[in-house]
């Protein structure tokens, strides 16, 4: 088996994660082929729906402060409005925090909830709630128990075009293992890039040539065989391997092939345009994202950092959101630069919000009761604001909104039937939405 693992951090809990991607080895042996063919199978009713919609996330794990960013209380006391100010935005009436700029300037095509509530503040419960529509794990008992998002729309949508994996995570998976599929099979677990895009030599260890073999001795090898899976064919009367050769030349496509490579070729992108996303990881991850989705990813989810800020959060938000903001704010204006806007929702979520008042430790802890989460494209419409905080911050004052009500309004603009079920490893039908309705306010 082939391994990658990518840096780790540890959230006020005390749990570290690190994410694992592991590919059936040998590369030409059955198991991305079966794959495929699994991905291909169980998508097929999805695709006569024509659906062509993608879905990018921004994680932000740990909490994102919403009376930083999305959600400012500028008349609040000093320790509940914090260290930034408001500033306008393109959309009349909207304000953002002033690491926010970017994402102003493109509010027109951005909506924020400011009402999403659910009731737990513990980091991996409440990271299953928002990712899966479903409270479940708790500290004692930690393993993920239902599908997140991403493998719901890979199994239901599966990727727009061959060769490309249809659910990726960059760098690596996070979220306590959360954002995997669970009983809908390892099939849909997402493909890990397993590398910063921002590094200097950047390269997805995952389609790269073991040492020694070429792309032309993998080439003779696929001959070889096709050649032998054709003698197989003849033999098995059933005609059951008449299928399998297309999805090994898949998987071998996906290794060898000019697409997939392409897909992660930053430098093909001009130095202006990287410059313009920002040469961090955030930045170029947006990017990466971009180059994926058109290339036919279904959903990329890009996995940002640990935003746990308990101390001193000014020098934790410095660090970490002015990049965020680039990266959202420059993928949102290239996406509509590109045409490729009503095509791609654009998501920006973490498990849950900070305290509206600030710690003795000036920082903030977690808060669940109300906290903002950033949409735009795919048919999301741009420079609206639904449901409000109280006062100062405290619960939802107007329009509460449910992580199942995120994921039925994101389901349904890719196009899934809110009413689709799958089956647990029990054998039940599970909703993917739950309770959960659009928000309709954004539609």
């Amino acid at each position: 088996m082939l391994t990658v693992t990518g840096e780790s951090f540890r959230h006020c809990d005390g749990l570290t994660r690190r994410g694992f991607l592991q590919l059936g080895a040998p590369l030409l042996g059955l198991t991305l082929p079966e794959l495929l063919q699994r991905e291909a199978a169980a998508a097929e009713p999805a695709r006569a729906s024509g659906s062509g919609k993608s879905l990018i996330v921004f994680w932000t794990d740990g909490g994102l402060s919403q009376q930083d960013t999305y959600d400012m209380k500028p008349d609040s006391p000093a320790d509940f409005r914090g260290m930034y100010r408001p500033i306008s935005t393109a959309a009349s009436g909207i304000q953002v925090g002033e690491r926010c700029p970017v994402q102003a300037r493109m509010m027109n095509k951005i909506a924020l909830v400011r009402s999403v509530h659910h009731e737990n503040g513990i980091h991996a419960p409440s990271a299953h709630w928002v990712l899966t529509g479903a409270f479940g794990p708790t500290l004692a008992r930690n393993a993920a128990q239902k599908p997140s998002l991403g493998s719901v729309i890979a199994r239901s949508l599966g990727s727009r075009r061959p060769q490309i994996p249809a659910y990726i995570t960059i760098p690596k998976s996070e979220a306590f293992g959360y954002q995997g599929a669970v009983y809908l099979g390892k099939s849909y677990n997402p493909f890990e890039v397993g590398a910063d895009p921002n590094a200097p030599n950047f390269e997805v260890p995952n389609l790269t040539l073991p040492k020694g073999l070429s792309t032309r001795e993998l080439e003779s090898r696929q001959a070889l065989l096709k050649r032998f899976d054709t003698l197989r064919r003849d033999i098995d009367a059933s005609g059951g391997m008449a299928g399998l050769d297309t999805f090994k030349a898949q998987a071998l496509e996906m290794v060898a092939g000019d697409r997939m490579r392409s897909a992660f070729d930053l430098s093909r992108e001009p130095a202006a345009l990287r410059d313009r996303f920002g040469r961090h990881r955030y930045g170029q991850s947006a990017l990466l994202a971009r180059r994926l989705v058109e290339a036919g990813a279904r959903v990329v989810n890009i996995n940002t950092g640990n935003w746990d800020h308990h101390n001193d959060i000014a020098k934790g938000l410095e660090e970490h959101l002015p990049p965020l903001d680039r990266a959202i704010g420059t993928l949102v204006e290239d996406l509509s630069e590109r045409g490729m806007l009503d095509d791609v929702i654009v998501y920006c979520a973490g498990e849950f919000g900070r305290t509206p008042r600030m710690n003795g430790n000036a920082g903030r802890d977690h808060w669940s009761e109300a906290f903002s989460v950033m949409l735009a494209g795919g048919g999301i419409q741009g420079g609206r604001v639904v449901g409000a905080s109280e006062k100062n911050g405290g619960g939802v004052a107007d329009r509460l909104v449910t992580p199942q009500d995120l994921l039925a309004t994101i389901y349904g603009q890719l196009g899934i039937p809110l009413n689709t079920h799958y089956n647990d490893s029990a054998g039940r039908p599970v909703s993917i939405v739950g309770t959960g309705q659009p928000i309709h306010e954004l539609l």
